[in-house]
């Protein structure tokens, strides 16, 4: 592959997060998957004891916390949640004529966003939303968005699992490179509780609903105090099973449940730990020194936020034996896991104290498998 070298200039003005009112802690959600998995076990005592089934394993709060450091997560609606006998949030449908709620997360994300660029929507001229579900096929969630901003320019949807953040923000950079937009508006809502299987012990607690977004445009017209320059941006998949979700319309035609077994999120822990980490250390480490830097003198880092071992360990590949939250912080223990959302929830939280010449990455890292990288430069204005 040829080397492709950035136009300097183009930088991220202003990000924006919105954040559900309603929150679950572990506590909360074991309570629920406790009562279920006894009420289950019971109810199928006879099989479990002829070997025919396996007993359903109880949870808690501690092994959540070690095994992900998820201690709370937010999501859209406690109802049904937390009902052992439904297992799933309750989320009425909303008509053709309304606002759907996928796009109305990312609407709330959005006007934060151009709050802080000091944006007007007739300022933009693409939207991006970015998310690893999409609440319908068609017309786009983006569209939708650009509508209710009232942005006239075009919009589409993406969808690249846990990167879907990282790889609209590139889209977005190529696109002002080209000057194909003179700004870009990346939305990534992901409203991820209805896609969790609650019911199974080892993922109902991955997973929480939020969403963000990000303004990118050309360094001259910008508004803002303050933003942050991209030297570079980076991507890259390789094909793997080992994270999976198959829900999917043709499940209609194969005449099986869309959503049993196999359907929603799955994946292989341990072999997603072993084969991610390196993968994900040797991207950065590349990304970085390709744009000057070494990844010891890197200020900040925004990782993915799905686990707090995997974060730990690519930090101190990164940062050798500084592996303090301060470089590489963490809001999975509050935000849980929100998909492609992490990276830039954390840097939205922890951006602003950085100073003019302080470099940072944003990267985030899942299925596929998929990574996405940013590596920034803050700029005063």
């Amino acid at each position: 592959m040829s080397e492709y070298k950035l136009p300097r200039g183009i930088v991220i003005s202003g990000t924006g997060l919105w954040t559900p009112p309603h929150a679950i802690s572990n506590e909360e959600l074991v309570e629920a998957y406790n009562a279920w998995a006894e009420n289950y076990n019971r109810a199928h005592a006879a099989e479990i004891e002829a070997g025919e089934l396996a007993a359903k394993p109880m949870s808690s709060a501690e092994f959540i916390e070690k095994a992900s450091g998820i201690k709370s997560r937010y999501v859209v609606t406690r109802e049904g949640i937390l009902d052992p006998a439904r297992m799933r949030p309750s989320i009425p449908e909303r008509s053709d004529d309304e606002l759907w709620l996928q796009a109305e997360m990312g609407l709330r994300a959005a006007e934060l966003a151009l709050e802080k660029a000091n944006k007007k929507p007739e300022d933009i001229d693409m939207v991006i939303v970015g998310a690893s579900y999409l609440q319908r096929a068609y017309p786009a969630i983006a569209i939708e968005i650009q509508s209710a901003l009232g942005i006239d320019g075009f919009a589409f949807d993406m969808e690249v699992a846990c990167s879907s953040a990282t790889f609209s923000l590139q889209r977005a950079v190529d696109a002002v490179a080209a000057g194909s937009a003179r700004a870009v508006l990346v939305i990534n809502p992901e409203l991820a509780s209805p896609q969790v299987d609650y019911t199974d012990r080892d993922s109902h607690f991955i997973f929480g609903d939020v969403a963000v977004a990000s303004v990118v445009e050309r360094r001259e017209t910008c508004a803002a105090d303050s933003a942050w320059e991209v030297l570079g941006t980076k991507a890259k998949t390789v094909f793997s099973s080992n994270i999976r979700s198959n829900f999917g319309y043709t499940a209609r035609a194969a005449d099986v449940d869309p959503f049993g077994a196999g359907k929603l999120f799955r994946q292989n822990g341990r072999k997603v730990f072993k084969e991610v980490c390196p993968m994900a250390a040797a991207h950065i480490e590349e990304h970085v020194r390709e744009t000057g830097s070494e990844p010891a003198a890197v200020d900040r880092y925004w990782l993915h936020q799905a686990n707090i071992n995997m974060n730990n360990l690519i930090a101190k590949k990164l940062m050798g034996d500084d592996n303090s939250l301060e470089r590489a912080p963490i809001v999975l223990d509050r935000y849980a896991n929100t998909a492609c959302a992490g990276s830039v929830i954390a840097f939205n939280l922890h951006s602003d104290d950085l100073q003019p010449g302080d470099r940072g990455v944003i990267c985030s890292f899942g299925a596929g498998y998929s990574i996405g990288s940013l590596v920034l430069e803050k700029i005063a204005l």
